[in-house]
């Protein structure tokens, strides 16, 4: 007899992310989403209050499991991906911006300087779980007028209101950029060349 051929699996996206959907679109993969219902501001501080010297690597992949287990939670028959972007400059993270204020100082904040990328990603099934990041490096333009022109016209359009560090390098926000080292669409929210990998082991 031959090997017994596993039951198909669901991935469910644990996300509403936009960015994310059309990553997954574009490789072909089938999904649902399901966004995880957990307080990522709250993980984060007790992570960081437990872990005082946890790196940022480590922390986006807990948020990604934290976010994964939740949702698996309710799906348990289903694969679950889950993701957690942070942006960092020496040490500080750079969140959602609570308003378009707050948008522009980190804008200007990040402006002429290199900051950190890190996305977390957990693959998660009642069989197991795959958890893993990558981190690139984010050069801002130099602070001009002609720049701070584009980041008040960017930040007027709410876009940067749902993005770690108030820009998204796939619209508006990409004219900031003078360079990248790294994954272009880790830094826009998912791996997906290296997720669209793993997940040929799983039978999707």
């Amino acid at each position: 007899m031959g090997a017994m051929k596993k039951d198909k699996l669901t991935l469910i996206l644990a996300s509403r992310s936009p960015r994310r959907m059309e990553l997954l679109t574009m490789a072909g993969i089938p999904f649902e989403t399901a966004a995880a219902d957990c307080d990522e501001e709250a993980i984060l501080a007790e992570l960081r209050e437990g872990l005082p010297s946890i790196g940022e690597r480590t922390l986006v992949e807990k948020l990604a499991l934290a976010k994964a287990r939740e949702v698996l939670g309710r799906f348990p028959g289903s694969l679950i991906l889950a993701a957690d972007t942070i942006v960092t400059l020496d040490g500080v993270i750079f969140g959602k911006p609570k308003d378009e204020e707050d948008a522009r100082r980190m804008l200007l904040t990040l402006a002429g300087r290199t900051h950190t990328v890190d996305t977390g990603v957990a693959l998660l099934s009642k069989e197991g779980k795959e958890v893993f990041s990558q981190a690139s490096q984010v050069t801002f333009r130099p602070r001009t007028q002609a720049l701070e022109a584009l980041i008040r016209k960017y930040t007027a359009t709410g876009q940067p209101m749902d993005k770690a560090g108030a820009y998204g390098i796939q619209e508006l926000g990409g004219l900031l950029i003078e360079k990248i080292e790294g994954d272009f669409f880790s830094v826009m929210g998912l791996p997906i060349a290296e997720v669209y990998a793993r997940l040929q082991n799983y039978p999707l």
